[in-house]
């Protein structure tokens, strides 16, 4: 009964919402597109993760090629007990559009972002889940039945410890109506396979992460997003306390506002 509910819910907002999505993605889940905000514009992302985690960001629109950014995560923040702070300084996100998007070639584009998912681990120095450091991406858009863009890139991160490999990822979003788009992505992961047993807590088994999401412009200046990462159930936990495994897909709620100055 509740499956049916929901589908219901989905099928209702699909065929009557109408607001139209305001410009690009930024990034499909985890992976950056050659998107950028418009100049003048920002947007305050709040990312709901497992475990009670929260992980909100702001991005500036300097100009319609230059967007600029910070985020700042902190694990436990809903629920009882007290939240942990991954770090005590914000993370940094840099991108600037080298070539537009013409007929016969993608739009490029070059960006830092040391944000990385999941806990921090201070004695390893790394997140769970590594951040892309330095990238290169390209975009491409067809209309297709609505658009549908392709986005592939390479990154490389300096700062995080351990398997400093280059890394390639990819992926897409289509327009389902006006709406609605459906988003999904695959890191190859290249970076973070070095280690397959991290102090006993999780059990990585080289997959690489497909994550898949559906997006909701709700209003003008409000978009909804609904996440399942790791959807090949990369990583294996192992629960400390009772010595049992669960594996790594999770569900994950986005909020982004935007709006002009």
């Amino acid at each position: 009964m509740k499956i049916k509910i929901i589908l219901l819910i989905f099928f209702t907002c699909l065929l009557f919402s109408q607001e139209e999505q305001p410009y690009p993605p930024l990034d499909l889940i985890t992976i950056p597109t050659s998107g950028t905000l418009p100049k003048g514009t920002y947007a305050l992302e709040t990312l709901l993760t497992k475990n009670g985690g929260i992980l909100p960001k702001f991005l500036l629109g300097v100009s319609d090629h230059f967007t600029f950014g910070i985020s700042f995560g902190v694990q436990k923040f809903i629920g009882t007990g007290d939240f942990i702070k991954n770090k005590s300084y914000p993370e940094v996100h840099i991108k600037y559009r080298l070539y537009e998007e013409t007929e016969s070639m993608p739009a490029i584009a070059i960006g830092l972002n040391t944000q990385g998912y999941g806990k921090y681990n201070e004695a390893k120095e790394r997140y769970e889940h590594k951040a892309l450091g330095v990238y290169f991406v390209a975009s491409r858009n067809w209309d297709v039945l609505g658009n549908l863009g392709f986005h592939i890139g390479i990154n490389k991160n300096l700062i995080e410890k351990h398997d400093k490999d280059t890394n390639l990822f990819f992926g897409f979003d289509k327009e389902i109506n006006r709406s609605f788009s459906f988003l999904a992505e695959y890191n190859f992961a290249r970076n973070d396979d070095g280690e397959q047993n991290s102090e006993g807590i999780f059990i990585r088994d080289g997959k690489g992460y497909l994550n898949l999401g559906l997006q909701w412009s709700a209003t003008q200046n409000l978009m909804l997003e609904i996440n399942i990462n790791d959807f090949l159930k990369n990583n294996t936990y192992i629960q400390e306390e009772t010595n049992k495994q669960f594996d790594s897909m999770s569900r994950e709620v986005k909020i982004i506002y935007f709006e002009q100055f």
